[in-house]
């Protein structure tokens, strides 16, 4: 992985994820932040909007909810975490591979590119209904029924209750969104991180230190991010909406989103996207080297 020697599945599944719950832990109170900037109401009859900005929906949340509030639907990710970021680095692997065989050559950056598409459509599957229930967690204090009450208990009672509602397709809604979503941010997230990897790599060949680790993951995060944050805006809104809102899925959900706010509706949330964005992805990275590390040292024939 990443220019690696190619490692063993039980290694890349444990070293992704251990990356991937760095990158929650860090990340997931500016991510609660993004999406309920991205799924709020537009005003309406001269209102203020629900919140003016990144740091007023964070001063709300931290008076109304405590800390808690920015931890709302962890649960989901944490739990779904491992498998997600095994299967993510995994299939980055089998995409290089395969790659290396239909295209022979130097790795160059597009072939990273395709070899991470054919990672987040394998991740696809996995990703959507996490996200779906990462959501409605994310916003449910702003569509409780009355205040101070609560829709979901928390993420079994979430999936439980969109399963008992809407069956299999209520878990799944907004898959066609997280693939549009998904396949090009994650070419575009293992490209660029392999890029910059090489690049920062020291010229007497020896592993990264930790602090170029740390800036090439995060810097990773920050380009991953201008470029895919529209389609999350779009996957978000679909997956929070109503049932029947949006019933030609990402199309629907663009066009009213262009209606209602413009283009700068696209990139709601913006700012704790970028402010989670350096932080989180250095954590998951540095979490994933470290992780292997070990691996390599305390089981080297796993």
């Amino acid at each position: 992985m990443s220019g690696q020697t190619p490692i063993s599945p039980a290694k890349n599944f444990l070293a992704g994820g251990f990356g991937g719950m760095c990158l929650v832990i860090a990340g997931h109170p500016f991510d609660t932040i993004k999406v309920r900037l991205q799924t709020m109401s537009a005003p309406t009859n001269g209102m203020a909007p629900l919140y003016t900005g990144a740091f007023d929906c964070a001063r709300k949340t931290l008076v109304n909810e405590g800390l808690r509030g920015f931890y709302k639907g962890m649960g989901t990710p944490i739990m779904m975490v491992t498998p997600n970021f095994a299967l993510a680095f995994f299939g980055y692997g089998l995409g290089k591979t395969g790659i290396s065989k239909l295209w022979p050559g130097e790795m160059t950056p597009i072939k990273m590119f395709f070899a991470g598409g054919f990672s987040g459509a394998m991740c696809t599957f996995l990703v959507c209904p996490v996200e779906r229930i990462k959501c409605l967690l994310q916003i449910q204090a702003g569509s409780a029924p009355l205040p101070g009450q609560t829709v979901y208990a928390g993420p079994i009672d979430c999936g439980r209750q969109l399963l008992k509602t809407g069956g299999i397709s209520s878990l799944y809604r907004g898959l066609g969104a997280t693939f549009i979503r998904g396949i090009p941010q994650a070419g575009l997230y293992f490209m660029t991180y392999d890029v910059l990897k090489k690049a920062f790599a020291p010229a007497d060949g020896t592993s990264l230190t930790p602090i170029r680790t740390l800036t090439a993951g995060g810097l990773t995060g920050i380009i991953n991010w201008v470029f895919m944050l529209p389609a999350d805006v779009i996957k978000s809104r679909i997956q929070t909406a109503p049932e029947g809102t949006y019933p030609k899925g990402f199309r629907d959900a663009l066009r009213a989103l262009l209606r209602e706010d413009g283009p700068k509706g696209l990139f709601r949330g913006i700012v704790p996207v970028f402010v989670r964005a350096f932080p989180a992805n250095a954590a998951c990275f540095m979490g994933f080297e470290v992780a292997m590390k070990f691996l390599n040292w305390t089981a080297p024939s796993l």
